[in-house]
């Protein structure tokens, strides 16, 4: 099939890229002329595992395409891929001026029946909203506008395109009903569904899962808050609840808020799509108030250690981007720390596998980046994890402790076991689990038997 994706940013770029692995002739367009030129090239823009692989192998097979041209890009295209930026705006609302703005251009330049899907995740009625821009040039007989959320993980979107749990699409055309299920139908080889239903449905069915998933998150962030001031362990806690087959296992790890491109601005925009509707969605709203404080509990509790004021106190940050396996620092936890731990006075020496470059951008000189994350320990008086990279989760603890000024770690995303920092002496704070002090040890210990121990304080 013959396919045009707009946009070639995180979403547009993968699904462009599997489309073209699957055997289709894809075309994607963009207005970023040195974007394009890198793409030409094979060089992807963005981190995601497997994705430069796939990129250069359908370039070389000559199924996969970038141009700047938009007429040229879509002319031959059975099939239109809106894969555009929805930034939220001051009120939170999804801004669809890209959206509607391409959907203007398209109207110019179509001129045979096509497909035009909505790929970006975009508010109720925005199917509706495209139609009405269409049809102001276009006879309805040359198009259909069909809602097709993505449901991405960054770290494994490659994966999760050509092994979706579910394909939703949008559409009351049976026309472009029939069209969809051809282009997805190498993807349920293994008998995942694809659920079509109507446009609105579609539409709302993006906004829903995000903020579930985002409300998991919140739920058990404030059950770790419980379970500090409780005496209790908030991963038997997680474990034990995770064992309930009406609750699952994931999205269910307590840490330092969320973040991304996806779970803040889709929870913005669904709490605005109520409003629009003159409905008070209050969990929703508690949801990002929850978030909100979280992103400051490890910032909280290095104050409690050091003091409120920092001057003078070097800290090792390790990891940047907002979760593992992604560059991305869009609403990261880190940024949220980094510039509490500045504005407090201290210096701040940080490092990411990938998301150096990114907060480089981003921060300019402000903290020094480091060429590994040993070399972040270099007169640090405390380590901070704030991303659990793979690479973090059995380093050499030895070195560590030789290189803090003290041996304090504090672990937004509980990486390490309680009797580990015991056994080696570390003063240790995580989320939801009791103190580990290196001057008080337990004469009988369970594993992660909760604990309640008095904070200490350095002068």
């Amino acid at each position: 099939m013959q396919l045009a994706i707009i946009g070639t940013g995180y979403v547009g770029l993968v699904t462009g890229t599997c489309f073209a692995e699957t055997g289709n002739n894809v075309v994607c367009i963009d207005i970023d002329e040195r974007k394009i030129e890198k793409l030409k090239q094979g060089k992807s823009p963005i981190y995601e595992p497997g994705l430069d692989t796939l990129l250069e192998r359908n370039i070389k097979e000559k199924r996969l395409h970038f141009t700047t041209q938009l007429a040229d890009g879509i002319k031959d295209a059975r099939v239109i891929f809106l894969a555009l930026p929805t930034p939220p705006g001051k009120d939170g609302s999804a801004d669809l001026q890209y959206v509607l703005d391409v959907a203007e251009s398209l109207s110019k330049i179509i001129t045979k029946y096509t497909v035009i899907v909505n790929k970006s995740t975009v508010p109720v009625g925005t199917a509706e909203k495209v139609s009405q821009v269409l049809s102001q040039r276009l006879d309805r007989s040359l198009y259909d506008v069909v809602s097709n959320p993505e449901f991405l993980r960054e770290g494994v979107a490659v994966d999760d395109f050509l092994k979706p749990d579910r394909v939703v699409i949008g559409t009351s055309s049976e026309k472009a009903r029939k069209a969809m299920d051809e282009l997805y139908q190498p993807f349920l080889r293994q008998g995942n569904p694809i659920h079509f239903m109507d446009e609105r449905s579609s539409e709302m069915t993006k906004y829903a899962a995000n903020s579930y998933l985002a409300m998991r998150i919140s739920f058990m962030n404030e059950m770790a808050n419980l379970c500090e001031k409780a005496g209790a362990n908030v991963d038997w806690v997680r474990i034990g609840m995770g064992g309930d087959s009406r609750i699952g296992k994931r999205f269910l790890f307590p840490g330092i808020g969320y973040g991304g491109s996806c779970f803040p601005k889709d929870v913005k925009a669904l709490a605005h799509t109520a409003l629009d509707m003159d409905y008070d969605f209050k969990l929703v709203n508690v949801v990002m108030q929850v978030n909100d404080q979280q992103k400051k509990v490890l910032g909280s509790k290095v104050k409690n250690y050091f003091g409120s004021k920092l001057s003078g106190i070097t800290f090792a940050v390790w990891g940047l981007s907002f979760k593992p396996e992604t560059d991305d620092i869009r609403d990261a936890p880190s940024i949220d720390l980094i510039n509490e731990l500045l504005q407090a006075g201290a210096t701040v020496r940080v490092y990411d596998p990938e998301g150096m470059n990114n907060v480089r951008q981003l921060m300019g000189d402000k903290v020094y980046y480091a060429e590994d994350q040993y070399d972040t320990l270099k007169g640090a008086s405390a380590l901070i994890i704030v991303t659990e990279w793979s690479e973090f989760r059995n380093p050499d603890f030895d070195r560590i402790g030789s290189m803090l000024v003290h041996p304090a770690i504090f672990d937004g995303r509980n990486v390490y076991s309680l009797e580990k920092m015991q056994e080696l002496g570390f003063y240790y704070e995580s989320i939801g689990r009791r103190l580990v002090h290196p001057q008080v040890r337990d004469t009988f210990m369970l594993p992660g038997d909760p604990i309640i121990r008095e904070r200490g304080t350095l002068d």
